[in-house]
């Protein structure tokens, strides 16, 4: 459901009691931990039973299981989330009772009001910059407010609510949330099309971006990363409007540079040259390329802020990654399990980059769910070349969302695109099915990655398991 933007956006101070329908996702979670910390009156309700229900409530949240008009209670604004539909009981009575209804970037605008904010956009590596730049300024000493759409390994938290004036936001474009925010400063990791069933053409996803210029204050900055064509596009756009643009890249021409990256097991080292100054290396305990460039975009920001170096590269590498963003699921049988949100090919290249470098003298094999009807029938191709770097891959049927089923999308198209043997490339309907698959094909010294956005993140134990049965057969024979 797409709830129309108020033309006028209070603080959250003035909002009153505020009930969250679907409360338990990504994005509202963290709203409702920042207007939780500041004493606010916060109520949800979620499909499902989660740990991110039981957290709220021990922060003091009444969070409901299931949806019903009741749960409004004495709700004055409520906030809902995009997946939920117009007939959900819970809108229907905010609509009867002519409550004040938002949509989840107008909350998070309402929640950021008063502070600067550095605003994380891109088509990929959103999730990870904003935890990265925020991992950072926290070893700087600063306390900065943050909403991110994924838990932070360090705190186990999506969001903060900081004492210091800084707040890091997570801006999504998926849905035009990005539009609404004011930042002070932004950073755009890449633009490529994506998000079509909203937006309907690549022309029109750009434009939004550009749009998105226009938000940033003419007395802030901008980062963009140079080596992707579409922000270093955008970055001479920006210029072009009169905004400040740090363009950072590998590129011999970026501002912010990153020279001599190369990468062992799961770190990645790097040195920094700053206007033709060597600043110093830089080590992350996370691997792929992707990851060094959002880590660069990460550090010029701190450092335009007004940050040390040496303090914002500490925290970079005491950075230990962010839930599903290739998180290590466990080892059995001497195999490891990593699982990722990877759901476009280039998110797909990067992470199975990272993968090859995480496997050394082993295999990659990888199950991926695509995610999304629209989104399969667009990039399907594309994802099963993507795929192809792996070893041995088993391709799950689309997790659907919030669309409905189209005759001829489904998962077998993106497998029939992987350019490897047919014997290494399986379509495999039944999600039950999937983890003994990937069990079958993995070797002691492979890698096992589940990518996509979908429940495949629920693979990885099934697969620990089954090969901690494995190894025990095998110890026994």
């Amino acid at each position: 459901m797409k709830v129309p933007v108020p033309e006028v956006l209070l603080p959250a101070d003035q909002l009153g009691a505020v009930h969250f329908v679907g409360i338990g996702g990504a994005g509202l979670s963290g709203i409702a931990r920042i207007m939780l910390a500041r004493g606010m009156t916060v109520s949800g309700s979620d499909a499902k039973e989660s740990p991110t229900l039981e957290a709220l409530r021990a922060l003091g949240a009444t969070c409901h299981v299931g949806h019903a008009a009741a749960n409004l209670g004495d709700a004055e604004t409520v906030v809902i989330s995009t997946a939920v539909r117009e007939t959900n009981p819970e809108v229907v009575e905010a609509t009867r009772r002519g409550l004040r209804l938002l949509p989840r970037s107008a909350a998070l605008e309402s929640v950021m009001r008063g502070r600067v904010v550095v605003a994380v956009a891109g088509t990929h590596g959103k999730t990870t910059t904003t935890s990265l730049l925020t991992v950072a300024l926290q070893h700087c000493g600063a306390d900065p407010s943050f909403a991110i759409g994924g838990d932070l390994n360090e705190t186990g938290s999506n969001a903060h609510d900081g004492s210091g004036e800084l707040f890091v936001a997570e801006a999504d474009e998926s849905d035009g949330a990005f539009l609404v925010y004011s930042p002070h400063a932004a950073l755009v990791t890449n633009v490529e099309a994506d998000h079509l069933d909203n937006y309907g053409t690549e022309e029109a996803y750009r434009a939004a971006f550009d749009r998105f210029v226009d938000r940033v204050s003419p007395e802030g900055f901008m980062v963009v990363c140079a080596d992707d064509p579409g922000a270093d596009a955008l970055g001479r756009t920006a210029v072009e409007r009169g905004r400040t643009v740090v363009r950072v890249g590998e590129r011999a021409d970026a501002e912010v540079r990153a020279e001599g990256v190369r990468f062992l097991g799961s770190t990645s080292t790097f040195t920094v040259v700053d206007r033709g100054e060597r600043l110093g290396e830089v080590t992350l305990q996370i691997p792929g390329r992707h990851y060094v460039l959002d880590a660069l975009s990460a550090l010029a920001c701190g450092l335009r802020l007004g940050f040390e170096f040496r303090e914002l590269a500490r925290g970079l590498t005491a950075f230990t990654g962010t839930r599903r963003r290739m998180e290590l699921k466990g080892q059995a049988d001497g195999v490891r399990v990593y699982d990722s949100y990877a759901h476009h090919p280039n998110e797909i290249r990067g992470d199975l980059q990272a993968a090859r470098s995480l496997a050394g003298e082993g295999r990659v094999v990888v199950a991926f769910q695509p995610h999304m009807v629209s989104r399969t029938r667009i990039f399907g191709h594309d994802m099963g070349v993507a795929l192809g770097a792996a070893d041995s891959v088993v391709v799950m049927d689309v997790y659907v969302a919030r669309e409905e089923p189209e005759p001829g999308v489904s998962g077998a198209m993106v497998a029939a695109a992987v350019p490897l043997a047919a014997a290494d490339v399986v379509f495999e309907p039944s999600w039950s099915a999937t983890a003994g698959h990937l069990v079958r094909s993995a070797r002691r010294g492979d890698v096992v990655l589940t990518l996509g956005a979908g429940d495949v993140t629920l693979l990885g134990p099934e697969v620990l398991e089954l090969l901690e049965e494995r190894g025990e057969r095998d110890d026994d024979a």
